[in-house]
């Protein structure tokens, strides 16, 4: 009982700082979502071999490297989450934190949706009506905004795509993280050393009364932003039941959403309200029928949420 209450307090703490990764993403402007993008990717390398330096971690690499196929996986994985990570990014410093959190609560509809499309996985009729609200939510967002919430949509597929291949790869979530950054790290150092050489790039740069050594620093310290919070993740999901972590994963939109509004101050009408309902009711019907199986004893029909599958904000 000690043990999964601290693995409840991890992921508290894990999907609370995924959460309140909109405060920290407005702290690197001037920096573009590019330069900020390249900086995670860089930096998230370097902290993530550190913590397997630390943990002596590393019989997983010789197997990994001798299967092609699962190489080109986690490939696939670093491209998909690249997608992710800086549309992410650009929705929080352009004003949309409301719909990058948005996302995120539709993710799991959302990965629903491609179990059934690409595994052929059956629903139950609950899923099937969440499902269906989900897709009656969009439509009514869509009215809201004028437009689909395609900021939205692309977060939800990209992560949910990106959940299906690290399924497939069976990675842990910090040696599936440094197989992506492996990826991205070469392509995101090629593209700050062209910024050095254009003038555009801040890393490493001082400009008085603009920004100097500390907006270094805080880009710096993306690697740790990132890795943290799947260190706790890690820790959190061989302590607590799958049930537990399906509704933490709530807490960081629900952060999101929150600053969004509360602090982003931004304008949410009658019909992106009605949207939002929408969806949570959606999100309301797949728990009530996960936590019900879960106490007959049932795997659900359609997992969510893997357990090697972390949310990578």
């Amino acid at each position: 009982m000690q043990e999964e209450r601290k693995g409840f307090w991890l992921g508290v703490a894990a999907y609370g700082a995924w959460g309140l990764f909109p405060l920290y993403w407005p702290l690197l402007k001037p920096s573009g979502a590019g330069e900020i993008l390249a900086n995670r990717m860089v930096w998230s390398l370097v902290a993530v071999v550190a913590v397997l330096a630390w943990q002596r971690h590393w019989s997983w690499v010789r197997p990994l490297l001798r299967q092609p196929k699962r190489l080109a996986l986690v490939a696939a994985a670093a491209a998909t989450i690249s997608v992710n990570w800086g549309m992410y990014i650009w929705g929080v410093n352009s004003g949309q934190v409301v719909q990058t959190s948005l996302g995120y609560f539709i993710n799991p509809l959302v990965t629903i949706a491609l179990g059934v499309l690409v595994y052929r996985e059956r629903l139950r009729p609950t899923q099937w009506a969440a499902v269906g609200v989900g897709a009656v939510a969009v439509a009514v967002l869509s009215v809201g905004y004028g437009h689909l919430p395609w900021l939205a949509l692309t977060l939800a597929f990209s992560f949910g795509t990106y959940g299906l291949i690290k399924k497939k790869v069976g990675l842990s979530g910090l040696e599936s993280l440094a197989g992506e950054t492996a990826f991205q790290f070469l392509p995101a150092v090629g593209y700050l050393a062209y910024l050095a050489v254009d003038g555009t790039g801040t890393l490493g740069r001082t400009v008085p009364g603009s920004y100097g050594w500390g907006h270094s620093g805080l880009l710096l310290l993306c690697g740790v932003v990132t890795a943290l919070p799947l260190v706790a993740f890690g820790a959190a999901a061989v302590r607590v039941p799958l049930t537990t972590l399906g509704l933490l994963q709530y807490l960081a939109p629900v952060f999101q959403f929150g600053l969004g509004v509360l602090v982003f101050h931004e304008r949410m009408s009658a019909a992106a309200w009605g949207g939002f309902g929408l969806v949570w009711a959606a999100l309301v019907m797949l728990t009530w029928d996960g936590v019900r199986q879960a106490r007959r004893g049932q795997a659900p029909a359609v997992d969510p949420l893997p357990r090697a599958v972390a949310a990578d904000l």
